[in-house]
């Protein structure tokens, strides 16, 4: 076999092992997510803002390819269940920012928590070798997500979606407690 059919191999398979444990990791997200009663749109403008923070009507509407009346009517039902708050921006009044009130943020770091405590229940029946081998993919995962970055055209600095400002990106922290 030559090296490109083992690299090609190894790569199926390591794909393949990561699906199982990201649904190893993550089985109680479908069914808690399912439980918030929003529809498609809804979950889609509701996870927008959860990554990207407060955001444009324009950037809610072209993230969900969608027009802009139609955007606004998602975002409208969001905000009467108070999911989400539309405020001005104090740089440019005629600007709508729409962003997760505290009631929604709440809500999704809920769910987000749940997912995290079933991981460390996980990594804590682990072995310390097992663990740290575990880390140390981790580890490896975030440094290939750097590293490929340029390629997918996500290098840095990007542009903050919300207010339309040229800011430097921030990697995922990597502070981990030692628990050894």
């Amino acid at each position: 076999m030559s090296n490109e059919s083992i690299d090609n191999d190894l790569v199926e398979s390591t794909l393949e092992l990561s699906e199982k444990a990201f649904r190893e990791l993550f089985p109680i997200l479908p069914k808690e997510w399912l439980s918030l009663d929003l529809s498609t749109p809804q979950l889609k403008v509701v996870l927008l803002l959860l990554v990207s923070g407060p955001c444009r009507m324009s950037v809610i509407a072209s993230a969900l390819g969608v027009s802009l009346a139609t955007a606004t009517g998602v975002v409208d039902r969001l905000v009467e269940r108070g999911i989400v708050v539309r405020e001005g921006d104090p740089e440019d009044r005629r600007v709508v920012l729409c962003r997760l009130s505290s009631k929604g943020e709440k809500m999704l770091l809920g769910l987000v928590q749940l997912a995290r405590n079933h991981a460390e229940m996980m990594f804590r029946s682990l072995s310390s070798e097992k663990l740290m081998a575990v880390r140390a993919g981790l580890e490896a995962l975030l440094e290939a997500g750097e590293a490929t970055k340029d390629q997918l055209g996500i290098g840095t600095p990007h542009t903050n979606v919300a207010a339309g400002k040229r800011q430097k990106a921030t990697s995922p922290s990597r502070k981990v407690k030692k628990r050894l």
